[in-house]
């Protein structure tokens, strides 16, 4: 009856906030927080290996082992006997897995999220991860979807929404509430946007739903980020398939090396709706794409000042300063699809004539299915060098050329 009530009351709630907006305190000081977590993680990583990084200790558990890793710094996998596996998100929390039948120990501690397996009601309100579900045959295990099936690039999942199989539950920041307790959803994946509307969180959770908040985007390396395809892997007992998959993606980076670097520099980059543009930090993802690939990212040394968010925002004078003599341009379409030809960036700034890259007509954009594709970063690698190396636009597979 508790339950029932506390339910109702949620609900309620979340109509009133549906007519007043979420607004966003403390959202600022948990960025800063989660920072200083990270350094400290990271140091913590450096001084030791994983081969003899033991997991926490947790009554009434025995640790066993600790997931290997190649290029993930952003989690950790804990296994511990009888199946229970403890899920170390260095960004945000603590998640313990338990095994269906079983019950999460006594004395756990309230910083630990218990995620109860089965977990086959998912609300999959983290877009770009549902490719990752899907290369583990996980598809069947989301129930509700964050998008609408004309929103989805991920074949199956649209498919699954057009069946029945899986519904729309409204987007990240204004989920419906009733749908979810309704349809018995048993967890909810977020992206790091929900850090922007904490109350609808705080909401899901109030609802006994679980929220695990994906950080994947924050990786450093491309692979980092495909790699968390072992974590979704360990939450849903896919680990072999998870392996498997991801050593064939990792084979692309073999496929490079040796490779003699072009020098040529890139700048990967959107507008923003106020004008600004927004590029990636130095030490994302993306500018380790453009180096494996064999060019050289255009903005050195650029760290967000403000967090460990992957994203940076410049004024148009601070891009033009960096990014006019460089080589290449990549648009990133995936946020601004609007933008697709010559005179549509232009149409942005009148600098961009000035642009080296737009004198010289290599000037490139991504498409909106990008952002979808956490499981095929392989194939953006090679788009990349292919750019760089003059080869043959009709291989690419998101790359496109504007003209």
């Amino acid at each position: 009856m508790k339950k029932k009530l506390c339910r109702i009351t949620a609900l309620l709630l979340a109509a009133v906030l549906s007519l007043g907006g979420c607004g966003q305190p403390g959202a600022g000081k948990k960025r800063t927080d989660s920072t200083q977590q990270t350094e400290e993680t990271k140091n913590k990583k450096e001084d030791q290996s994983k081969s003899d990084k033991k997991g926490p200790e947790i009554d009434g558990l025995t640790y066993e082992s600790t997931m290997d890793l190649t290029y993930a710094t952003e989690f950790d996998v804990y296994d511990y006997k009888d199946g229970y596996k403890l899920l170390d998100v260095h960004e945000d929390r603590q998640y313990l897995v338990v095994p269906e039948g079983k019950e999460a120990p006594e004395g756990l501690s309230e910083d630990i999220v218990v995620l109860q397996q089965p977990l086959d009601h998912i609300y999959m309100a983290a877009t770009a991860i549902m490719s990752l579900l899907d290369a583990v045959d996980a598809i069947d295990q989301v129930k509700f979807s964050g998008l609408n099936a004309s929103g989805w690039y991920v074949e199956d999942a649209k498919k699954a929404m057009e069946s029945g199989d899986m519904i729309y539950a409204g987007k990240y920041s204004e989920p419906d509430y009733e749908t979810l307790v309704n349809g018995e959803c048993d967890l909810a994946v977020e992206s790091t946007m929900i850090l922007h509307t904490p109350k609808v969180q705080e909401m899901i959770e109030d609802l006994d739903i679980p929220v695990f908040v994906d950080y994947s985007s924050y990786e450093s390396h491309p692979l980092g980020r495909t790699e968390w395809i072992k974590l979704y892997g360990a939450m849903l007992n896919k680990e072999d398939a998870a392996d498997s998959f991801f050593e064939k993606q990792a084979q692309v980076i073999e496929k490079l090396k040796g490779f003699e670097n072009t020098e040529k520099t890139v700048a990967y980059f959107y507008v923003n709706t106020d004008g600004s543009i927004v590029v990636r930090k130095s030490e994302d993802y993306i500018p380790s794409m453009i180096e494996i690939a064999g060019g050289r990212y255009a903005f050195k040394n650029l760290k967000n000042v403000d967090s460990n968010a992957p994203s940076v925002k410049l004024t148009m004078e601070e891009f033009y300063a960096t990014a006019v003599d460089a080589d290449y341009l990549i648009y990133n379409g995936t946020i601004d699809g609007q933008v697709k030809s010559i005179s549509d960036l232009e149409a942005k700034s009148n600098l961009f004539s000035e642009f080296k890259a737009v004198k010289e007509g290599n000037v490139w954009y991504t498409g909106k299915n990008l952002y979808q594709a956490t499981d095929t970063v392989g194939e953006l690698i090679m788009d990349m060098h292919l750019m760089l190396t003059d080869g043959d636009p009709k291989e690419m597979t998101f790359l496109e050329k504007m003209k």
